[in-house]
């Protein structure tokens, strides 16, 4: 089967190497000059254990599935990474209740080694840290999510698939048993199967497939995320999360495989893809880190970077699921569009991968 995937994020470059793996003819078309220039590059870089979502959902299976694969992946392909753990803190004791929520969740999930511990514990591990209480995750880690990505790219060409870059896909359409792609502008190709993988253009190209029904197609919610980087020495080993917040995880201790420490990211919510940093941002990046670390510097704290997460609900809403439309949704054979793939999309990409090859034989 000659299969399209669109889009050479992580998401994009899992799925194109799974279906090439099984024995498709694979091209991956991406608009930009790189792979992993969008979302997948403007993100925390965590494996995530697969703490906190629904019992049942989709990002709860397959971010403890994908996270199994993911820490497999890395090891056989020498990825690297660090399994470093994570603290997710209650830093008063009107948090506790949220935090045993959070543990109860992780349970359910199947995460492994989880533990609920004391404020005196927890300062044990990171003398740095304040907190009430706090769930110690052993299986959270980080990740060189570029590496990540160039080692998928190399599987899928190994398999004989192929990456085109410059090559946006701006129309599908039904052509008999499979389905026509405008790359470009008005040149045609056909495969007889597509895979929409293009993150925050994923909505756009469903609305531009022919004969798709556009109550099919969610709609898209820009969250932006700013990220702040630390100027000294990092305060801790792991990583430290405060307990959720409304759209996001909260601004948390993120650390690179170099030991560089950062913050965020936060939640802003846009109406048009923005990759500024409003320096501005800091004066409440003070205020939530002192929650749990007092100790931090005044004006330690420099604008880093931003990420879009492509979230299908907006403020006030509950999180949705990842959304991925198959032939045994829609009906229509040899077309999958892949919606709201955001956090833990990337801890996700090996298990999402399956399901979605799975559904080219529908």
């Amino acid at each position: 089967m000659q299969v399209l995937v669109v889009g050479a994020g992580v998401v994009g470059l899992a799925v194109a190497r799974a279906a090439a793996i099984a024995g498709h003819e694979v091209v991956v078309a991406e608009a930009a000059a790189a792979i992993g220039t969008g979302v997948s590059s403007r993100n925390s870089e965590v494996i995530h254990a697969g703490l906190y979502y629904p019992t049942g959902s989709s990002r709860a299976y397959h971010c403890t599935r994908g996270r199994r694969m993911l820490y497999a992946f890395c090891a056989s392909h020498g990825v690297p990474h660090r399994k470093c753990g994570k603290l997710v803190v209650a830093t008063s004791e009107s948090e506790r209740e949220r935090l045993a929520a959070v543990h109860k969740q992780a349970e359910i999930n199947g995460v492994e080694g989880i533990e609920l511990i004391d404020a005196a514990a927890a300062k044990r591990l990171e003398p740095e840290l304040a907190c009430v209480a706090a769930m110690r995750s052993p299986e959270t880690g980080i990740i060189d999510s570029h590496s990540y990505m160039l080692a998928l790219r190399g599987d899928l060409e190994d398999h004989g698939g192929m990456v085109a870059f410059g090559s946006p896909i701006e129309r599908l359409r039904p052509a008999g048993d499979g389905w026509d792609a405008a790359i470009g502008g008005n040149d045609w190709l056909s495969f007889d199967a597509v895979i929409n993988c293009a993150g925050l253009g994923a909505q756009r190209l469903a609305r531009a497939t022919e004969s798709y029904p556009a109550e099919r197609v969610p709609r898209l919610v820009l969250a932006k995320g700013s990220y702040f980087s630390f100027a000294g020495r990092p305060a801790f080993s792991r990583l430290i999360y405060p307990v959720p917040v409304p759209g996001g995880l909260g601004v948390h201790v993120t650390l690179d495989l170099a030991g560089r420490m950062r913050f965020g990211p936060d939640v802003e919510w846009i109406e048009g893809e923005n990759y500024d940093v409003d320096p501005a941002r800091a004066q409440a990046f003070y205020a939530r880190i002192r929650d749990y670390w007092p100790k931090l510097p005044d004006g330690s704290l420099a604008a880093d970077y931003a990420g879009i997460r492509p979230k299908l609900t907006g403020p006030g809403e509950a999180a949705a699921d990842f959304l991925i439309e198959g032939p045994r949704q829609h009906g229509r054979a040899g077309l999958v569009h892949m919606f709201g793939i955001e956090s833990p999309g990337l801890t996700s990409a090996l298990s999402l991968a399956d399901e979605v090859v799975s559904y080219l034989s529908s």
